[in-house]
């Protein structure tokens, strides 16, 4: 499984109450932070409320549908 990447749709691996976000969640990696650990800043609602959370790597999973859509498109 490859890191996330900036536009990649992620999917959240668990619940963050907190930011009533729930696991399964669908979001769209905005930016990528490197110190003092890795992190991905993620963004939620499509619908444009712009809701973000910064979370780590193991707490999202690439989604791979929409990477393989993509690459259909680029070729």
């Amino acid at each position: 499984m490859r890191q996330p990447h900036i536009d990649d749709f992620v999917r959240l691996n668990q619940d963050i109450p907190e930011l009533e976000l729930q696991r399964g969640q669908l979001g769209v990696v905005r930016s990528t932070w490197f110190a003092p650990t890795v992190a991905y800043e993620v963004e939620f609602d499509a619908t444009g409320e712009g809701r973000r959370a910064l979370l780590l790597e193991r707490q999202v999973t690439v989604e791979e549908m929409f990477e393989q859509n993509v690459d259909l498109q680029t070729h």
